[in-house]
């Protein structure tokens, strides 16, 4: 499935350091690595198509999009890949209450999603993958779990086959037998966990289960579902798996960064990173990083509860993209804050007063030590922009070093403007 354009991205004199994240596996604020041919893994879990893209995801995509644009500015190859969840049941149900077709909704949902990371000047992946081009190598790993003794079936009265049973996860066979455990990841206790499992799609009540908080691997085909044919009996993919599945064939084990919103903490990125270990014996990734939760006239902002501000309502509204970057940008991606118009109102004076200044005529026989000095103070202007970005992605700090800068100068060399563009994705006209 292909992502969409990419936006240029000016390369900066030097390098950049490599970035710090959050580790919620550890608690620590951490370096990222790179492997050994210097190609970064990045993956983000991406949408599912029902109704995209509100200001929580796009603050999603803007932070681990600052952390693409640290890496080239480091000298490193982007290695990135992002699912799309185009089979799942918040899909179904959307498609049944509005009666349009599953595949037809996600299609259109997908186009929009594109469309506003486009409009974003969002970096995409260079491994864009739908969860419905998958279907074979998810129904594999869910086989090849089972024969590792780290899945079991379940008695299914309602499949559509009599004697198809869905297949689970075992967690307590991959706690005994491998380094991931329950809470690995989260580093929740058992009663948040099973609260968090109930909420976020799991079935803690299911018969059968040999312990509640057991994800679905595979769901044996119902009367009226999508199905797919699979040795291990038709039908479709649980959850998780699938983000275990695209990882491993486009980043490979240990990669540098799993990225998602805090709320895919547990259960799915605790299980996803499980079932790799399960599969593979090898840790899944070495960061696990996570965006805080933007909430809306005093709730999350979510899809069940439907107080969504979309970004293409502001962009069809007449709202200057770079605004809604800023708005973003302006709150660390760790914290959670509630959006009001405010967000835009303050980016729009800031946007306002940084292209208020003339850009400095390079060819204007200015003498050569005024030239130096700009230069130097463009320079140092750059270092300090890396060096707060590289602290775990400190887009407030970095954007109150450029406030300050701005509030003092004459003119902007193009060295500030190269630099505003490739690290932070606002591009001044000029």
């Amino acid at each position: 499935m292909h992502s969409w354009r990419s936006p240029d991205v000016p390369t900066l004199p030097g390098e950049g350091p490599v970035p710090r994240l959050f580790n919620q596996a550890t608690g620590l604020v951490e370096p990222t690595s790179v492997g050994a041919d210097d190609r970064a893994g990045l993956y983000v879990c991406g949408i599912t198509p029902y109704d995209a893209t509100h200001l929580g995801h796009a603050s999603t995509y803007l932070a681990f999009d600052t952390l693409n644009r640290l890496w080239l500015d480091g000298g490193y190859t982007l290695n990135y890949a992002q699912n799309v969840t185009d089979i799942d049941d918040p899909l179904l149900e959307r498609a049944a209450a509005t009666g349009v077709d599953w595949r037809d909704l996600a299609a259109s949902q997908t186009d929009l999603f594109r469309g506003d990371m486009e409009a974003l000047r969002v970096i995409p992946p260079q491994n864009y993958i739908a969860v419905t081009e998958v279907i074979d190598e998810i129904a594999a790993a869910a086989a090849e779990l089972l024969e590792l003794g780290f899945a079991y079936r379940v008695p299914t009265p309602d499949a559509l086959q009599p004697g198809d049973e869905d297949v689970y996860f075992d967690s307590g066979a991959a706690d005994r037998a491998t380094s991931w455990y329950l809470g690995f990841e989260s580093r929740y206790d058992r009663a948040l966990m099973l609260d968090l499992f109930a909420q976020r799609g799991g079935d803690p009540d299911r018969p059968g289960k040999r312990d509640p908080l057991d994800p679905l691997l595979w769901r044996v085909a119902r009367a009226g579902e999508p199905q797919w044919a699979a040795p291990i009996g038709a039908g479709r993919p649980g959850w998780h798996l699938e983000c275990t599945v695209i990882a491993l064939q486009h980043l490979g084990t240990d990669f540098a960064v799993q990225g998602g919103g805090s709320d895919l903490i547990f259960p799915h990125h605790e299980f996803s990173a499980a079932h790799a270990t399960a599969l593979t014996g090898k840790p899944f990734a070495g960061i696990h990083a996570h965006t805080g939760m933007v909430a809306y006239e005093g709730e999350k902002m979510s899809k069940s509860l439907g107080n969504l501000v979309l970004v293409s309502r502001l962009t069809a509204a007449g709202v200057d993209a770079r605004l809604i970057r800023l708005a973003l940008l302006a709150h660390h991606y760790r914290s959670d804050w509630e959006y009001t118009d405010d967000d835009l109102s303050r980016a729009s004076a800031r946007l306002a007063a940084w292209s208020a200044l003339p850009v400095a005529d390079v060819d204007s026989g200015a003498p050569e030590a005024a030239r130096v000095a700009a230069d130097a103070d463009s320079s140092a202007l750059l270092e300090r922009l890396r060096a707060r970005l590289a602290d775990d992605l400190d887009t407030p700090g970095a954007l109150d070093e450029l406030d300050a800068w701005f509030a003092t100068a004459d003119t902007v060399p193009p060295l500030v403007l190269e630099a505003l563009d490739a690290l932070l994705g606002i591009r001044l006209a000029t």
